[in-house]
């Protein structure tokens, strides 16, 4: 009898026979059938394979096993040689990316088109990018058959905002033709016939949801900042997303700073609700607060001595200072909060960005006999929370004194409180914004005869977090506790931690509306007595103060990475120790700039990073440099590839083959401000050399900073410049 099967093509090749070989087959128990089966069988194979060989010719429904050799035929270099791995579907799927085959393969689809410039520059190096043909730039006599009303237009001297955008990357002026070229290394032409440029933008926005603004009383009761600090930083817009692929990006798909007449022209582009930024004034005009002010009601103004008053019921607000006012006679009786985006350069100090949370472990209870896990206690802080301020929920911590805490702050707020931690022996304390969130806690002048930082006092074996906030107003100091230094045996205490990850301890404590420190000379973390491990990640901190006995304890570990240390001036500390030639600390830091002199006890490691003026070290036979920059005649450990050395030592070698025929004129020698003529051939012993302090600076404001090791693209004030990159020179604002 025939057996069942669910395969329909099983029976397929038997279906073609007559039917008289079937009833003969049917009468002998389907001998033919079940041959027949067999056959088809394998025939369904080799149909499978062939149909599977033609998906197999597409990347999107390609095996994995398919994917390298997809790659080969275009070209694709995997990370690594799969040839020499084992031969495994999933270690393909690391290797050899469907998505990096599929997007060479777009790439080379769209070979020749003046977007994929945009797109190149998107994926390779993950910035907003701008791609100009600047041969329609060009002023020439057209064709009246083929008319460009749009192009070869002459400069309008009564246009204002074409003026504004000359040599931008949204440019719109007729040019003459300019025959140097583009990628000339002596003098860079741009209008040319061959002429293409890709305008990049380095900075990213982030928002401030919100939030507080700053009364600048300084200037008037009427006068504020869209920053809480005060400071002057440009409104950036938020980027809306590019409908089509070839479309060429425009400057509402770009993280660039709202300009004046741009947003004259279209108020309603970039403000309000879920815009690029909105102001809130309960109370005011008669406005319940529940919504942003009426778009109506904004007027676009230069504010840049705060001269202009505007008309009652109206706010001036200029975006390219982050500055708004009211009418000197209606000011707001209940606050003013607002939401805006402010461009920095990565996932640094406190910001509203996406970061990840470290919750404290479960511990077991402390009875012998009880297996019960205890999980930490939470303290959730901010509007609609159990706790209104951090005072009380400090207070309730204190009282109920848990292993492991988390005070979390919940909102965007400003915090005007003052705030004192005293930890217990093997007591852990995370003080921290919840994700997305930039709560910014204001220290005053609480105390006419005390100091009046946020305090903290570290025992044997606890533990301190301070996760996404930022610090204005006054310093952050840890203390350790009198005794806890040494044990009776002599033998120290260990296992305490202090951890300062995304946050903003602001260098000077505040700033000026020029982004000027107000207290330069003012440290903003003080480390006195603390036998702890101190970390610092993906922070932005002023002068690090540290004062430990160096008789009795071994040096302070401290380590920093993926930060900025800003001393304020080239001639102030930006680690060090009052009164000590030296802070007593060993320093480990990575991928990190510092400005400001660093002096310590030794240097474990140092890699990736910057230091912009002199670096000082005890011991200089521990730890090594490499990867750095570091100032000639400065005392450090040994250093590998670092520069200037390998600078100088490439024109010693140039020196050596001959006498060059471009030879540089001497510059300064070190960021210490000796010029040496010397310079160049006396530059081997410069690891030996003692580090000259140098001279205290001129009231000229401070210029000239390299933010980052690698090349910058666009300056902190969002305006682009065409590749390849020149260096940004002028302050950053701290946001």
């Amino acid at each position: 009898m025939s057996t069942v099967t669910t395969d329909t093509r099983t029976d397929r090749l038997y279906q073609l026979l007559p039917a008289i070989y079937r009833l003969r087959d049917a009468e002998q128990g389907y001998p033919l059938q079940a041959l027949l089966r067999v056959i088809a069988e394998q025939v369904n194979l080799i149909e499978d394979d062939i149909g599977r060989l033609c998906d197999n010719a597409f990347i999107e429904t390609a095996e994995d096993w398919a994917v390298p050799y997809i790659g080969d035929l275009i070209g694709y270099r995997p990370v690594a040689d799969t040839a020499a791995e084992q031969e495994s579907g999933a270690l393909n799927r690391v290797l050899v990316p469907r998505r990096e085959v599929a997007n060479t393969i777009r790439y080379r689809r769209r070979k020749g088109a003046l977007s994929l410039l945009e797109v190149l520059a998107g994926d390779v190096a993950g910035w907003p990018a701008r791609a100009v043909e600047f041969f329609k730039l060009l002023g020439w006599h057209q064709n009246l058959d083929h008319r460009h009303m749009e192009r070869a237009r002459t400069c309008d001297l009564r246009n204002v905002e074409a003026l504004e955008l000359l040599d931008g990357p949204f440019d719109r002026l007729a040019h003459s033709v300019d025959v140097r070229r583009i990628d000339s290394a002596r003098s860079r032409g741009r209008y040319n016939i061959p002429s293409v440029g890709v305008f990049v933008w380095r900075l990213k926005t982030y928002t401030v949801s919100h939030t507080p603004a700053y009364c600048m009383e300084n200037a008037g009761p009427h006068c504020c900042t869209f920053s809480v600090l005060g400071q002057d930083a440009p409104l950036f817009t938020r980027p809306e997303p590019e409908t089509e692929p070839t479309h060429i990006a425009e400057a509402i798909n770009l993280p660039v700073p709202v300009r004046r007449l741009a947003f004259e022209r279209d108020k309603a582009l970039f403000y309000g609700e879920n815009r690029s930024f909105a102001i809130w004034a309960e109370g005011w005009a008669g406005l319940d607060g529940s919504s942003p002010v009426p778009v109506e009601q904004i007027i676009a103004a230069d504010l840049s001595d705060w001269r202009y008053a505007p008309p009652a019921n109206h706010i001036a607000l200029d975006p390219l200072l982050g500055r708004f006012a009211f009418p000197p006679g209606q000011l707001p009786k209940k606050g003013v909060r607002v939401a805006y985006r402010y461009g920095f350069s990565g996932d640094l100090g406190g910001g509203e960005y996406s970061r990840t949370l470290y919750d404290p472990p479960t511990l077991k209870a402390a009875a012998a006999d009880s297996a019960q896990a205890v999980a930490p206690s939470f303290y959730r802080v901010g509007s609609g929370q159990a706790y209104a301020r951090i005072g009380e929920a400090l207070q309730q911590w204190t009282q109920d004194r848990p292993r492991r805490a988390v005070i979390e702050l919940t909102d965007s707020g400003v915090y005007v409180e003052p705030v004192a931690i005293e930890l217990a022996p093997e007591q852990s304390l995370q003080l921290r914004a919840a994700n997305r969130a930039r709560p910014v806690i204001r220290l005053l002048d609480w105390q006419t005869d005390l100091p009046d930082a946020l305090s903290v006092g570290m025992a044997a074996g606890s533990r301190l977090t301070l996760d996404g906030l930022l610090v204005t107003g006054r310093a952050v100091r840890i203390t350790g506790r009198a005794g806890d230094t040494a044990s009776a045996s002599g033998v120290e205490s260990c296992g305490a931690e202090v951890v300062i990850r995304h946050c903003t301890l602001v260098p000077g404590w505040a700033l000026d509306c020029d982004c000027e420190p107000k207290r330069p000379a003012e440290p903003s973390l003080e480390l006195y007595g603390v036998r702890a491990k101190v970390r610092i990640e993906h922070s932005i901190l002023g002068s690090v103060q540290i004062n430990q006995d160096e008789v009795r304890s071994d040096p302070l570990p401290l380590e920093i990475s993926d930060s900025i240390l800003d001393a304020t001036a080239p001639d102030k500390e930006a680690i060090g120790a009052p009164g000590y030639a030296v802070a007593h600390a060993v320093l480990n830091i990575k991928r990190s700039t510092v400005f400001g002199m660093v002096d310590v006890h030794a240097i474990g490691l140092a890699e990736n990073c910057v230091f912009n003026d002199c670096v000082n070290v005890a011991r200089r036979q521990l730890g090594c440099m490499r990867f750095c920059y570091v100032p000639p005649r400065c005392r450090t450990p040994r250093r590998y590839h670092c520069q200037p050395d390998l600078a100088v030592q490439a024109a010693q070698e140039d020196l050596a083959a001959g006498p060059a025929r471009d030879a540089p004129s001497p510059a300064s020698c070190c960021a210490c401000g000796r010029n040496s003529p010397a310079a160049a051939t006396a530059v081997p012993a410069m690891a030996s050399w003692p580090c000259p302090v140098p001279k205290k600076s001129s009231a000229a404001p401070r210029t000239n900073r390299k933010w980052a090791p690698s090349t910058t693209c666009s300056n902190p004030s969002g305006r682009p410049i065409c590749a390849p990159a020149w260096k940004s020179t002028a302050r950053p604002a701290w946001t």
